[in-house]
């Protein structure tokens, strides 16, 4: 028996500022949509083009305030082929969050306030 990662899920309180954002900071575009009859949530699935896993976005109509992210002690990591292109970028978004010059690797924040990691392809 073995198992492969398909998606990783979020909810955001606003989709079309999501989808915005993920497409412009990360180049993920949407594979698939699912809306339910009632109007009460939409699921989109976001992809990189260049695998099977998905970024899974639900937007819930209940829902008028921000998630609780907690501690934020998770998140998302992002390899780039580019790693210099991709902090300019996020610079001129202000979407960086934290950054440890160490590591390489800085961190950008979702209209949510979801931690993404970006690190070079190494």
């Amino acid at each position: 028996m073995s198992f492969t990662i398909d998606h990783f899920n979020i909810n955001v309180l606003d989709l079309d500022k999501s989808l915005v954002f993920y497409e412009k900071a990360l180049g993920l575009k949407e594979t698939r949509r699912t809306t339910a009859d009632d109007g009460s949530y939409i699921i989109v699935y976001l992809g990189d083009g260049t695998g099977p896993c998905k970024l899974e976005l639900t937007w819930l109509k209940s829902q008028t305030t921000p998630y609780d992210l907690g501690d934020e002690e998770f998140h998302i990591a992002f390899k780039t082929d580019d790693f210099d292109a991709a902090y300019a970028l996020h610079k001129q978004m202000d979407c960086i969050c934290y950054e440890n010059k160490d590591m390489g690797i800085y961190f950008i924040n979702d209209p949510d306030g979801y931690w993404l990691e970006i690190v070079p392809i190494r």
